[in-house]
């Protein structure tokens, strides 16, 4: 097997967020769930949410992509796969990947649906209420792989929440395909409840096909997974299925279990909470980060809390500090 060239590529959904302040009283006006995701799905819905928005500040996004970045502003080597429209947005997220030092080859998609937003709606706690119009991004095709940039990977990283249309489902197949003939490891983050709720059996057949290295979630989303109790349950089901499990605890921290190996740590300190935009995504940074570097359990989820507290202390879902000099305190 040749020594792969990249220690991670990431496949995920290709977006723009935009963020803006809101009172609880206006998350309830129009109808959300607050701390909740919702899809959009026409962008004459997203327009008539985008008119009703205070002033927003436009940052690129998406799950996976947030990871990758936070990964490549660890130093590692990185590339994204990901769909965007030939327009304004999907010029902005291009510039700004490939900006963060991130391999994007991916060619624009012409014609409609428009590059993927993200509406966010960002409560004085902290919270963020998402609305989601995923646009060109659910028209990834399996042709728009390169099969062997996944082969030069050490890990293939693949967001949930792109596991929903028909198209990048079936190029994510294609993928661990790829990957695992090239003997390269496969993680997977669940992304959120609604996502398995509608498709847990194929999740489940994954898993049970030994397709899946590493598994993030956080609790919700494990309990949900497994349809076990509770948290303590939801583990005990899954972590013989799974060569490494990794679960975000909210204010707990977060915990790692690979085999009869189990390490919790707790959640970095933060001086104020200003947007939980991204955590587990910078989390799952961090800590894949350090697996990519040959770190232990303990060292790389504390590296992951140490980049999920730099990122919800801002707007935003991207780093804004320096990501190595913490790096190098953990």
């Amino acid at each position: 097997m040749t020594q792969p060239s990249y220690d991670v590529v990431a496949i995920g959904n290709a977006i723009v967020d935009i963020l803006s302040p809101a009172t609880d009283a206006f998350i309830a006006d129009i109808g959300m769930t607050k701390g909740a995701m919702a899809l959009v799905f026409s962008p004459e819905e997203a327009d008539a949410l985008y008119g009703k928005m205070g002033p927003g500040q436009e940052v690129s996004g998406g799950s996976a992509a947030n990871t990758i970045a936070g990964m490549a502003a660890l130093g590692g080597k990185c590339a994204f796969i990901g769909q965007v429209a030939d327009d304004q947005l999907g010029a902005v997220f291009a510039h700004d990947i490939r900006a963060a030092g991130i391999r994007f080859d991916t060619e624009a998609r012409a014609g409609s649906p428009t590059t993927g937003r993200c509406l966010i709606f960002v409560t004085p706690d902290g919270q963020r209420t998402m609305n989601t119009f995923l646009g060109a991004s659910h028209y990834l095709p399996a042709e728009a792989l390169d099969r062997a940039l996944i082969a030069d990977a050490k890990y293939l990283y693949l967001e949930g929440y792109l596991w929903d249309p028909e198209e990048p489902r079936a190029a994510m197949r294609a993928a661990i395909d790829v990957a695992r003939a090239a003997g390269r490891k496969v993680a997977f983050t669940l992304s959120a409840e609604f996502v398995i709720d509608r498709h847990r059996d194929a999740f489940h057949q994954l898993i049970d096909a030994g397709e899946i290295d590493v598994l993030f979630g956080n609790e919700a989303e494990i309990v949900s997974l497994t349809q076990a109790a509770d948290t303590e349950a939801a583990i005990a089901a899954i972590k013989d299925k799974v060569p490494l499990v990794v679960v975000t605890l909210s204010e707990q921290g977060a915990c790692a279990i690979a085999g009869n190996e189990r390490v919790q740590v707790p959640a970095a300190p933060v001086d104020k909470v200003v947007d939980t935009t991204g955590a587990g995504d910078l989390f799952a940074a961090g800590f894949l980060h350090g697996q990519a570097q040959g770190w232990g359990l303990e060292r790389s989820l504390r590296l992951g809390a140490v980049c999920a507290a730099e990122v919800i202390s801002h707007f935003g879902a991207r780093p804004l500090a320096d990501l190595k000099a913490l790096a190098a305190e953990v």
